[in-house]
């Protein structure tokens, strides 16, 4: 190999030591013993954060494949992002995926590296083909991991909904997309969006609308959601940790290259649709969540409403918007992450099942979990001085900025209904007698993945400048271009 192709791939030199690290896992699980599977989790860590590493020891801007692939400012951001995030979801499932999985450990971890690694490529697709190809590749583990547990009924249920609902997404976006290279004539996502600037018509509205739908299903979009419950509910919540954030993200990783691309010209056009599928989904995921008495689908429920609002900042379609919908992200991840961490602490310490009454009096039986979730209730609700308060504070900030007044009274409104179903669970933690006194124990590596989300969110909380600072600057000349 030249030096020109080492200098041409560099931007892609963060997948490359991905796929390295996964393909030599692989060749250490057929090696190793069946004792020491448990290696197989550090060795997944170990290759995440070296690929987060590569983000910043390389300068990972540039294009590759003629521009199919385009390193910005932005990938380099959401890739550190899904690196750092699946590294921790790793870490908190270490323990149980050693005792339920014990000779299947790594097939576990490399499905979720391969999946990282389409989330990865995604990051700076800028054509349709190698846009569907990582979107694939991040789709088709999370049908395997869902059904990872074989002899659970509802995880098998799960799993078979997820693929379902998979299967339609990847068919509409596909149909989505083939419209709108119809009418380009181009799987360059920059020439479709300059066609569709200087050409608009009826038919790249539907496109869009397509290519709109077909994300609405994977991302958990009112009226595409009802696979999302049934998932998180069934799969077993190591897993749900990684399920309910970073493919989220992903999914609108594919909304910001496609819908914002050329000054937001497929955002522009079907504009009123993204703004009636805004409202509703932080009505539906509210209200609805609102009758939950399971933690898991109340949990669920509060991720539709926060995508929601993360479509808020989409429809800004601004540079100001861009970076906050980053900032949101973020904060959603770790503090999602450790909120589902704490529902499988309390549940495999003997707790009971995942309903809001195993929670009674978790501050008796374990002061540091009851601690630890109400802070990322707080941060879910948006409760000063959390990282939910400042993700949901600037998000209000872009849309007034662009204009959109009613939505910003409207989306806070909506934030103080989400209080009465988050204060459920608090009261349930520190009000509710506990059934018994027996303690809950949480392992040594559970409790750090906890520690890790906890440092995230209320350090970002007290101290939101840099990831503020690094947001903007990732989301600068990208809705140009």
């Amino acid at each position: 190999m030249n030096v020109p192709m080492l200098v041409d791939f560099q931007p892609l030199l963060p997948d490359l030591v991905l796929l390295v690290g996964a393909l030599w896992l692989l060749i250490l699980d057929l090696l190793m013993p069946h004792g020491r599977k448990r290696l197989m989790a550090g060795g997944a860590i170990v290759t995440l954060l070296a690929a987060a590493a590569a983000t910043w020891l390389y300068d990972p801007i540039g294009t590759v494949w003629g521009g199919a692939y385009l390193g910005t400012g932005l990938a380099v951001f959401l890739k550190r992002l899904f690196y750092v995030g699946g590294a921790v979801a790793v870490l908190g499932a270490r323990t149980h995926v050693n005792e339920a999985y014990a000779r299947r450990q790594g097939e576990y971890y490399l499905t979720m590296l391969f999946s990282i690694l389409g989330m990865s490529l995604l990051t700076g697709a800028r054509d349709l083909i190698l846009l569907v190809v990582a979107f694939e590749l991040m789709s088709i583990p999370l049908y395997v991991l869902t059904a990872f547990p074989r002899d659970d009924k509802r995880a098998t249920e799960g799993a078979v909904k997820l693929y379902l609902v998979g299967a339609a997404s990847s068919a509409t976006l596909l149909f989505g997309l083939s419209l709108l290279f119809g009418l380009a004539h181009d799987t360059s996502i920059l020439a479709i969006a300059t066609h569709v600037q200087a050409h608009p018509s009826p038919l790249a509205l539907v496109g869009a609308a397509m290519v709109i739908g077909g994300l609405g299903f994977k991302i958990g979009i009112f009226p595409f959601h009802m696979w999302v419950p049934d998932a998180y509910e069934g799969g077993h919540t190591p897993f749900i940790v990684f399920l309910s954030a970073l493919p989220k993200i992903a999914g609108f990783t594919v909304f910001i290259q496609l819908l914002l691309a050329r000054n937001g010209a497929l955002a522009t056009m079907a504009l009123a649709p993204l703004l009636v599928l805004s409202v509703t989904t932080l009505i539906a995921g509210n209200f609805l969540a609102l009758r939950q008495s399971n933690v898991k689908r109340l949990l669920a429920f509060s991720g539709v409403s926060h995508v929601g609002f993360l479509m808020l900042a989409l429809l800004t379609r601004s540079e100001l918007g861009l970076g906050m919908l980053l900032f949101y992200g973020v904060g959603y991840v770790f503090t999602n992450m450790g909120a589902f961490l704490v529902v499988h602490a309390v549940k495999n310490g003997g707790g009971g099942d995942d309903s809001i009454a195993s929670f009674d009096g978790l501050v008796r039986r374990n002061g540091w979990l009851a601690a630890a979730m109400l802070a990322f209730l707080l941060s879910l609700a948006g409760i000063p001085f959390m990282v939910g308060f400042w993700a949901k504070l600037f998000v209000f900030l872009a849309v007034w900025e662009a204009g959109f007044y009613g939505l910003v009274v409207f989306g806070a409104s909506i934030s103080v209904l989400a209080l009465f179903y988050y204060l459920r669970v608090v009261r349930a933690m520190f009000m509710n007698p506990p059934a018994n006194e027996a303690v809950i124990d949480v392992d040594p590596v559970t409790n750090t993945a906890i520690v890790l989300c906890l440092l995230a969110v209320v350090g970002i909380g007290l101290y939101p400048g840099p990831l503020y600072d690094a947001a903007r600057v990732a989301a600068v000349g990208f809705i140009g271009n």
